[in-house]
Order: structure tokens, then sequence, then C-alpha cells
């Protein structure tokens, strides 16, 4: 061995201090670490993540749990045992998405094959901007988009996968406007018409952050009233451009909402379509939560009128749980519409004189230019149950919302605050002290502290999550989305009994 490293420094080729032919990463002792690795996930964040009866969260405040983790970053590094017991103490007190119990969110649960799927793509690590690195996975985004398109109902058309449906609103916004004002690209904002652009009082937070974002302000944000269901008055609409218009503002954009994230409230998309195309707007339907009731021929009539949107924003990784994330923003028609609002034509990628057909180079159709293969987990998972899988997974969230709808409707110590529509249950928790309480201000009052009570003890217990909220003028209420494959009917009896332990006196 002596007489090897001896060789070796003779040998050595050294330039700025480096030798270059000296020894590297341990391969083997990498792929070891990474063996020794898969059966913590295994158990820790797989089997216990996934078990009702292990905690749904380990609560930790801030400053403990900086000292637990040893977040410090340190000039030498350390043993793999040591690495390991880090991915360890990592999941332990990370939150269980997977967990029966985790209904915090639009998203939970654990589908194995879209986890396979993850898997595989951060072993092979591909950026999908062109067809010579990314040669599987820009098919298979070809595919996934196709079926996506078709089940919207479009003849034809075109999409991406982006990081987020607040990004797919973006993009709507973004090639909206270029196609009213395609000079924006070159020129900018300067010279530009007062562009606005209109949405429901419901809305995704993300719209008007994309106006923001792309310079429109967002003042120039019309926010349409909504019923008391949570939907897009289509009136106000007609008015809200009326206005727009006689203030010499340019209207070129429509937001409607399918699934919005508290009352799970649907547009209606047909009226709303009918509108923009009186006033030659641009139609954009924020579905990323309701998209997936598409997949139901039984409930798919909730997005009736979504075939006339310009451009759709749909994540599979809500309902249908593809895994985080999987999003897809969707484009009526091949007019090229993407690619020519998004393209900067870089010459070290997208050469135009490849040896094969360039067209399949789709990365100038996207912001970013490193991008992850997201449709791979939706394909795989599709592959595995079909869209008749698929389709059972949204009837039984339906069926599953309905349920529990019902069983709280038949219980003293809950107030179901609206029917649902969709899969979003919105409720209130009655503890024994109030339920004789006349319900004036005092009531309220002493209501509204309840659910931050009883969500701080479950946390802490590690029960449960779920999230809540006050909203138009009610006070703190529960809210609850039911995802399907992960949730049975007894899991729903035990949850609404997890409340009834919480005694809060007020």
């Amino acid at each position: 061995a002596q007489n090897k490293e001896q060789l070796e420094k003779k040998n050595a080729i050294l330039v700025d201090g480096v030798i270059l032919n000296g020894p590297i990463i341990d391969a083997k002792a990498g792929q070891q670490f990474i063996q020794e690795a898969f059966p913590i996930i295994m158990e820790e964040a797989i089997r216990k993540g996934t078990d009702v009866n292990e905690k749904v969260c380990e609560w930790q405040p801030p400053a403990q749990l900086k000292k637990i983790l040893d977040l410090e970053l340190r000039d030498v590094g350390e043993n793999h045992q040591r690495l390991l017991q880090r991915c360890q103490d990592v999941i332990r007190y990370s939150v269980k998405t997977s967990h029966p119990r985790f209904y915090n969110q639009l998203y939970a649960g654990m589908d194995p094959y879209s986890l396979v799927a993850r898997f595989v793509t951060e072993a092979v690590n591909p950026s999908v901007y062109t067809y010579e690195v990314s040669p599987v996975f820009v098919l298979m985004e070809e595919a996934v988009l196709k079926k996506m398109i078709e089940h919207v109902g479009w003849k034809e058309g075109d999409g991406i996968f982006s990081p987020g449906g607040s990004v797919s609103n973006m993009y709507a916004v973004n090639v909206a406007r270029y196609k009213f004002c395609p000079d924006i690209k070159e020129k900018g904002l300067s010279g530009m018409p007062r562009l606005v652009m209109f949405t429901s009082e419901e809305c995704h937070y993300s719209v008007k952050k994309a106006a923001a974002f792309l310079g429109i302000g967002t003042q120039n944000v019309y926010v349409v009233k909504a019923d008391d269901r949570g939907k897009m008055i289509p009136e106000e609409l007609e008015k809200q451009i009326e206005q727009a218009k006689k203030e010499g503002a340019l209207p070129f954009l429509v937001s409607a909402t399918a699934g919005t994230t508290v009352l799970g409230a649907f547009d209606p998309l047909d009226k709303v379509a009918g509108i923009c195309e009186r006033h030659g707007l641009w139609f954009h339907v924020d579905a990323a939560w309701g998209g997936s009731a598409l997949m139901s021929r039984k409930h798919r009539h909730i997005l009736q009128g979504i075939h006339r949107a310009d451009s759709v924003a749909w994540n599979p990784h809500k309902m249908l749980m593809a895994g985080i994330q999987c999003c897809a923003f969707l484009v009526k028609g091949n007019t090229g519409l993407l690619k020519e609002c998004h393209s900067a034509c870089a010459s070290y990628l997208f050469q135009q004189d490849k040896f094969y057909d360039v067209e399949y180079d789709i990365g100038d159709k996207s912001i970013q230019c490193s991008r992850r293969a997201d449709a791979f987990k939706f394909w795989l998972m599709w592959k595995a149950i079909g869209t008749r899988g698929l389709e059972e997974r949204v009837n039984r969230a339906f069926a599953l919302a309905r349920y529990l709808a019902d069983e709280i409707k038949k219980r003293e110590e809950f107030r179901l605050i609206l029917e649902p529509e969709y899969a979003s249950i919105c409720f209130w928790y009655i503890p024994p002290s109030l339920r004789n309480m006349e319900e004036g201000p005092e009531f309220w009052q002493k209501l509204n502290k309840v659910a931050p009570i009883v969500k701080e003890r479950m946390m802490k217990k590690g029960s449960m999550m779920v999230g809540y909220q006050p909203h138009r003028g009610k006070v703190n209420f529960f809210l609850q989305y039911v995802l399907a494959s992960r949730l049975l009917m007894l899991c729903i009896d035990n949850v609404l009994e997890d409340f009834t332990t919480e005694y809060i006196l007020l």
C-alpha cells in the first residue's frame, strides 16, 4: 500500500495545487451509503409514514428543532453512520404527508408508482429541455399532455409541465398578454396601454402574484364578486369589463377557478366563456385543484364549459396523488404561442442543424432552462392503474366527501358550513361549553378560538393535521380535504371522534 501511494505521488499531475489524477469520490462507498439509506427510507418514511398508528408529526418549536438537527455546515465532512442518523432525524421530524390523518393541504397520500418514478428521475437526474439529453422524458411529457388535452375536450393543444399551479397561472397571464401585445416581449411595458385582467374574489392568490411579477400591477386585477357558494357572478364580471373599458383600460384576460382553495367552488365556466368571447378576452381556467374531476365520467359535468377555455392549469399531484410536484399548463390549439412567447433561442441548446427533428427540443416553450421530468410520475401511475383507476380515485373522493358531510350533519358537536360541491369540507366544531350558548357576539368570539386551540393540541400530540381559517365574515372553521385512495369510511368516523376528545373550556 505504501509503494502504491509513493507511485501515485511520483506520477501525480499537479495543476494549481490540485492532483488531477488523484483520488476522487469513492464510488463503492457511495453506493454502499445509498444501499444503507434505502432501508431507512422504507421503514421510517414509507412504512411508518403511512401507518395510522404512528404520529402524523412530531412537533418541535424552531429553536429546539435547530438544536436537534445540528444545522451548522462545517469544514470537515462526517462519516456515513452519522449521515444515516441525520437522514433518520430528517424523516422523524418531518410532517408525514402520506399519513392517513394528514388533511392539512390540497395534496396528501403516497402513490407507490409515482414514488418509484421519483426515485428513478432522482437517480437519472434529467433536465427536460432537449431531446438529446432527455429523449425518454420529452416523449413521455408529450404523451401525457396529449391525454390531458383530450380530457379537457380540445381537439388540439399544447402545453408544458411547470413547477406549480402558481407558475401555470403566471404562464397564462404572460401568454395572454403576448397574444394581445406581442411587441411587449421586446419593447417592454413602456408605451403599452393599461392592461387589466379579471378574476373572482375567491381566486388563488397566485393570480395577483402573476400580475405583480409580470409588471401588470395588482391594482389592474379587477376582483369580481362571488356568490354565497364562492362562484364568480357572471353579471358582475360583465360590469367590471365595461367599467374597465370606460376607464380607457385594455381588458385582456379572465381567470376563472375550477375548485377554489377554501370552498371548493367551481365558477360557471360556460357563462364566463360566453362573456370572454363577446369581449374578445383570453379565457383561463385555474383547475389546479378541480381539474382532476375531468377524469370522472360521473362528475366531470362540474367543469362544464372548460373546453371553451384558451388555457388551463391542472395539478395531478392534488386529487390524483401523482406526487409533488406534477403540474401542467395547457393551451388550446397548435398555434405555437407558448414557444413564441417564451423562446430565447439559446444557441448552445437549440441548434437548428441537429441530426434529429428539433421540434422535440421543447425547452424554449418554458421560462425555465433546467426542468424536472415531472410528467414521468403521472405517466407511470397512469400506466399502472389506467384511466379507469384514476376515475375511481375521483369518484371515491366525491363519495367520501359526501359521507363526511352527512356524518357532520348528524352530530350536534359539528356544524357544516355549506354542502360540498367537490372534496373540500368546511365545518365548525362546537365544544360542550358553547352548545347551549345563544349565538350572539360572545358565542362567535369564543368559537373563533376553538380551531386554533384544537389544531395546536392535535399537532403537539401528533394525532392529526387539519387546516382552519376565517373566511368571508365567518369565524375560524376547519377545512378538511378528502383524497380518496388513502381514506376509508372508518377513518372518517375516527377523525370526527378525535375532535370530541379535545375538551375546551372557553
